[in-house]
């Protein structure tokens, strides 16, 4: 168990919500004028008084009688694991202010408990203000059927809470069926769900296990009420009634839906959110409108954007194509040019909470690219983020395998490392104010912004599934001048870098060796040989150039930077 005290949150703006799931059906949200607690279930009961193997697969994440902030606990209904007796005894004690809400088998367990009459209230279905601004609905809950007593009331509830005219459900534990339905389409709209996913089926029958909704029946739920964003419930606490992260983003992303899908979110956005996509451009004419197009035709729900192209003298008709797609254009002159100073103008003039940067010869994989690289900076998950790149029809051979290695089919957030890439990336307004890309840096400004960041407790993340076609068609020169300025950027990140000639002649001879075996392997050899030579080559010594006036690097650290893949 966690030692951690829970804390208020306050949001950092109208419409952003803190939250906290706390597993199973149960979450936390700050409002500005109230903690609500649903259904938390914060102790091992399940296993103590049901069945010794339902083991918790989640810690606890803070101690019931910590808790000295609630001040609704809402109960669906009076199972173990939502109605919890070694919990709410515990919450009530350390928050006297709280008042609850439940049916009325939930008020009689309270009552059991010793929680006093003036602290508990009747789950109705009709609106029921908690606050000034903050009122609630019992929706019928089908678990596995719709109960009602001799005047009525609902033996199980989800709820509908309305904050500033936007409404958020809580399924609790149901089934679908047309009456809830019909419930939910009389109080639209409404903007979130959260949707249990741990269908009912035969083995769990034997155990008495009720189950509710599938993956499916959620999506398909979610987008019958039109919601902008689905939070899925009761998938990740007992391993014999869990569904794998996996399987619930697969059907997601086959169901091409219209609303977001948020996993463990910190914080729920009931406004869209600006965003802002700033493009560094010198001559990219060739790719920019393919680009552009790309961020037209994206789906990204809850997503609202604006293009800004930071142009350091183009002369290609790179911005007459961005003034065709309605781009917000910048120029910088090539005497003050810096990575980190074009984007710095760029991100000074956004006007977006989040600012995602990509170059201007990158494409997005698919229309889903946008929402996929903010959903992480959207839910709270991390500060600062990049996506996967894959290399053109145009790539070097080498290249592509530079790409696989640096941007691995798996996200990692967070990563715990410092590695950026802002040819696909995407940052807080926030942590972008904080810090700032260095604008003296000839390269790499991404890592070094990203070092402060981890240095101060911040949090990068990679996002496999955001995708973009990287584009590199450079002469054997340009490749050269690439990697020396990148090795020269790297002094200032890590000062003890350094490669030495028997370094570079190591590294090239090996790659070589790597690369000409996987052509071979794949039938390639003949016609890449001479072009891995010379991508090696150049890599390695610009890599040289760059780093030999520098310190001698630790071994382990020149492997992880240089040895090829």
């Amino acid at each position: 168990m966690s030692d951690h005290k829970p804390s208020r949150l306050i949001p950092s703006r109208p419409g952003l919500i803190p939250v906290h799931m706390l597993g199973q059906a149960g979450c936390r949200l700050d409002f500005p004028d109230a903690t609500i607690y649903i259904d938390p279930y914060l102790s091992n009961s399940a296993q103590e008084l049901d069945a010794p193997d339902l083991v918790r697969q989640l810690p606890i994440p803070y101690p019931p009688e910590t808790i000295c902030d609630a001040d609704w606990i809402l109960i669906t209904h009076d199972h173990i694991d939502h109605c919890d007796p070694h919990t709410l005894p515990k919450l009530a004690k350390a928050s006297p202010q709280a008042l609850f809400v439940g049916p009325a088998s939930v008020l009689a367990k309270l009552r059991d408990w010793g929680i006093t009459d003036d602290r508990i209230f009747l789950a109705k279905e009709a609106w029921f203000n908690l606050t000034s601004h903050l009122r609630l609905h019992a929706i019928p809950a089908a678990h596995p059927d719709i109960n009602r007593d001799m005047e009525g009331n609902l033996s199980c509830v989800g709820y509908l809470l309305e904050f500033s005219g936007q409404r958020i459900y809580f399924a609790g534990d149901t089934s679908v069926c047309q009456e809830i339905l019909d419930a939910l389409n009389a109080l639209q709209p409404i903007h979130t769900a959260f949707l249990p996913v741990n269908e009912h089926n035969f083995f769990k029958g034997q155990r008495n296990i009720v189950g509710n909704m599938s993956v499916r029946d959620a999506m398909h739920l979610a987008q019958e009420i039109g919601v902008k964003q689905l939070v899925p419930i009761h998938w990740d606490m007992f391993p014999c009634n869990a569904v794998s992260e996996d399987e619930i983003l697969l059907v997601y992303r086959q169901f091409r839906t219209s609303f977001r899908l948020a996993l463990n979110p910190r914080r729920l956005s009931l406004t869209e959110n600006n965003v802002s996509i700033i493009i560094r451009t010198l001559n990219e004419s060739r790719y920019l409108g393919e680009l552009l197009m790309a961020i037209e035709n994206q789906s990204c729900p809850g997503l609202r954007p604006e293009v800004i192209v930071v142009d350091s003298g183009s002369t290609d008709g790179t911005l007459t194509i961005a003034h065709r797609h309605g781009c917000r254009v910048q120029t910088i002159d090539r005497s003050e040019f810096s990575f980190g100073r074009s984007l710095n103008r760029g991100c000074s003039s956004a006007q977006g909470e989040i600012l995602v940067i990509i170059s201007g010869h990158c494409v997005p994989s698919d229309t889903h690219w946008l929402s996929r690289l903010c959903e992480p900076l959207y839910d709270g998950l991390a500060d600062y983020v990049y996506g996967g790149q894959a290399g053109g029809s145009g790539s070097r051979w080498s290249e592509h395998r530079i790409f696989a290695k640096y941007f691995p089919n798996f996200s990692r957030i967070p990563t715990g490392e410092f590695y950026c890439n802002n040819a696909n990336s995407a940052i807080t307004r926030e942590a972008w104010a904080k810090y700032g890309f260095d604008e003296d840096l000839t390269g790499l400004e991404d890592m070094e912004l990203a070092q402060r960041l981890l240095r101060d407790g911040g949090r990068i993340g990679y996002v496999a599934e955001a995708q973009v076609i990287h584009h590199h068609c450079e002469t054997w020169s340009a490749v050269r001048r690439r990697f020396e300025r990148e090795a020269i950027a790297l002094q200032r990140i890590m000062p003890q870098v350094h490669v030495g000639a028997l370094d570079m002649i190591r590294y090239f001879f090996t790659s070589i060796a790597k690369d000409m075996g996987a052509a071979l392997a794949q039938g390639e050899l003949r016609t890449n040989c001479l072009d891995v030579v010379a991508y090696r080559w150049n890599q390695y010594l610009g890599t040289y150039l760059g780093n030999r006036e520098l310190r001698k690097l630790s071994h382990a650290e020149k492997e992880k930077y240089f040895y090829p893949v």
